[in-house]
């Protein structure tokens, strides 16, 4: 059903362009009203009746929503197009942005995978006795409080929380599933008269709860890594009365099932972790910043209870055996190719894209909308959850879907190595320019700074960024490349490049092919050959490592041409024929090595018969080792086969 957009200047403080809104789809857009949420409300009141209504206001979406839930309706669409467009000293040139943002709020978000996560209110609360016991007095009518206290003290004769002495020595798991080790685990006796006392002290105890609040002092290190991305663990400076009261009334609102989006998909056959007890690639585990991924036999294992969604992972993983799920990787391409093309077909020029996390960011352009220039015209902000896992095949997309420039805006808790890696690697891949680049602006003014007047480059023809990010990537860097004709060069560490073989020292054992995760190394089934395709190369190095004869190293490029997506022989020798039935069956070289070493020279070669055996194949060799005169494969003679005839003799003779 056609759209229609309901238009609002915002008491006159902006001017949508509708003939820029209309080239969008099917939509048509409403007269424009001046006070929709306020002396125009009935109007939007009719509009969300209808049930086709885009409202042009995200400042009171929550409003607009409540009056669809209680007109019994489903809530309306949605875009902003004020503060990210309107207010701006450029508004009377951002039709075309305009268009862009509504064609990105029409098109439906990709559905997100989510668990359910269960919290009864159990609650280990750590700190020194005062603060521990005043914050479980006050969690005691919400939560199911235990105090665990590091040494013997002074004990409340209340029993509304229970306390406990003992020395933590490990903790592991998220919201709903903690884990707790306890050594010197000493318990309350509530019997008795006088003061409450513990009992005695055992080591190894193990105890489970739902949530856990650290109030012991900051000098003290957290119990995870990264503890603020741990759901769950609520850690507070006891000095600061708000820092713990806010820890407070966090911890009595985790009680419930809650729902924990499932960021990420791993596909164990794609890893290149490792291979025969080998390690090869790395960089999830140390990417991580909460200790989520570990490994797990030949690949590595996530837990989504601990996993925060930051997604360096999916950013940095060679192979794409981890991926993105929220979005989905192929969503994220479309959005950015929908948000170029329809810059275009409302008639703009160059777009620049700026991509920004939904919490700081969005609060920074609105800032800045409301208070200053705002965003230029050409300038299409796109809000992910996280910004970082935007990487290198992102970056490059953009850029050869049309864009002229791609800015990252980060926040202060945006994980940054992964993003500074895949940055450099995009650099590399699309020309050294200022098209691409991580902005850390302190405020709204240092970012209009940053984005009025910032340089752009001439984007190629547009490309359709479909497949995985290595094939997206690799499409990307030939349309922004048209006129390479050598290998890209790329940092260390690169997901892309060649491998070079030692021709003096190699001897085509075939380790390397045999545990090659991604089949870029290969053999020839008919002759010592050791093939290579570089465009399936991970460069994960798990070749280097398993080379007995450090034969191999790492080239670190990106060859555009078709050459890379074809096989080529790094390696080759002649083959020896067996002396027997001249079969091939290895090569020259290494069985010519291994008769110098060992003819007459090795106690079980000594005689002319046992060394003409290295020359044959194995069925030969076989062959001959039976007929020879010590066959260890020999045996005593068969017993003769008994017949009814021979029974019968025996009984005959009793």
């Amino acid at each position: 059903m056609p759209e229609k957009v309901i238009l609002c200047s915002c008491l006159g403080s902006q001017a949508p362009d509708a003939d820029a809104l209309a080239t969008v789809g099917e939509t048509s857009c409403s007269r424009l009203h001046s006070h929709l949420c306020g002396a125009e409300l009935a109007l939007a009141e009719k509009a969300i009746m209808r049930g086709d209504a885009i409202i042009a206001c995200a400042q009171e979406q929550e409003r607009f929503e409540e009056i669809a839930s209680d007109l019994g309706v489903d809530a309306p669409g949605f875009v902003d197009l004020r503060d990210r467009a309107g207010w701006s000293d450029e508004a009377d040139k951002a039709g075309p942005k305009m268009a862009a943002l509504l064609a990105d709020a029409m098109s439906p978000a990709p559905a997100v995978r989510t668990m359910d996560i269960a919290s009864e209110g159990t609650c280990l609360v750590l700190g020194a006795p005062e603060i521990a016991f005043h914050a479980a007095e006050q969690l005691s009518g919400a939560l199911a409080i235990t105090v665990l206290l590091a040494q013997p003290a002074e004990l409340p004769t209340t029993r509304r929380f229970d306390v406990v002495c003992g020395q933590l020595r490990g903790a592991e798991g998220a919201l709903g599933h903690f884990v707790l080790e306890i050594d010197a685990l000493q318990q309350l006796e509530p019997g008795g008269r006088g003061a409450f006392a513990f009992g005695p002290a055992r080591d190894g105890a193990r105890t489970a709860c739902d949530v856990i609040l650290d109030l012991r002092p900051a000098s003290q290190p957290p119990l995870f890594p990264a503890p603020d991305k741990r759901e769950g663990y609520l850690r507070a400076d006891p000095k600061s009365a708000p820092a713990v009261e806010a820890a407070l009334l966090d911890a009595s609102q985790l009680v419930g099932t809650f729902e924990k989006p499932l960021y990420l998909s791993l596909d164990p056959l794609l890893c290149a972790h490792s291979r025969a007890e080998q390690e090869g690639c790395r960089n999830c585990l140390d990417l991580c910043p909460t200790g989520a991924i570990r490994p797990d036999g030949e690949h590595v294992d996530i837990d989504p209870l601990v996993c925060a969604g930051c997604c360096s992972c999916a950013a940095r993983c060679p192979s794409g055996a981890i991926s993105f799920e929220d979005p989905p990787i192929a969503a994220l391409m479309s959005r950015i190719a929908r948000l170029a093309e329809s810059f275009s077909k409302a008639g703009g020029a160059i777009p620049r894209l700026l991509v920004h996390d939904r919490d700081f960011g969005s609060e920074m352009i609105s800032l800045s909308a409301r208070y200053g220039r705002g965003l230029p015209a050409d300038v299409i902000p796109m809000d992910l959850e996280r910004v970082s896992g935007f990487g290198h095949a992102e970056m490059l997309a953009a850029l050869a879907c049309g864009f002229g420039a791609v800015d990252v805006l980060l926040a202060p808790g945006t994980e940054r190595e992964a993003l500074q890696q895949e940055h450099a690697l995009a650099q590399a891949l699309g020309g050294p320019s200022p098209a691409m680049r991580l902005l850390e602006p302190a405020e709204p003014e240092a970012l209009e700074a940053m984005l009025y007047g910032a340089e752009t480059v001439q984007p190629p023809a547009p490309i359709l960024p479909l497949g995985s990010r290595r094939q997206v990537a690799r499409l990307a860097a030939k349309a922004l490349n048209p006129d390479a004709t050598e290998p890209l060069p790329l940092p260390a560490s690169s997901p892309y490049g060649t491998v070079e073989v030692n021709d003096d020292t190699c001897t085509l054992c075939l380790s390397c092919a045999s545990l090659c995760p991604s089949g870029a190394l290969g053999d020839n089934p008919d002759r010592p050959q050791l093939r290579f395709q570089e465009d399936a190369c991970l460069q994960c190095g798990l070749c280097v490592t398993i080379c007995p004869e450090d034969a191999i190293a790492l080239q670190p490029r990106m060859d555009l041409s078709d050459a890379a997506l074809g096989q080529q022989v790094l390696r080759e020798e002649e083959p020896f024929e067996c002396i027997e039935c001249g079969a091939p069956f290895g090569v020259r070289s290494t069985i010519e090595r291994i008769i110098e070493k060992l003819e007459g020279k090795n106690p079980m070669f000594a005689t002319p018969e046992a060394t003409r055996m290295i020359r044959m194949c194995d069925d030969c060799r076989v062959r001959a080792q039976y007929h020879s005169q010590d066959n260890p494969f020999a045996g005593a003679d068969r017993p003769r086969v008994r017949t009814t005839d021979d029974y019968l003799s025996k009984r005959r003779d009793h």
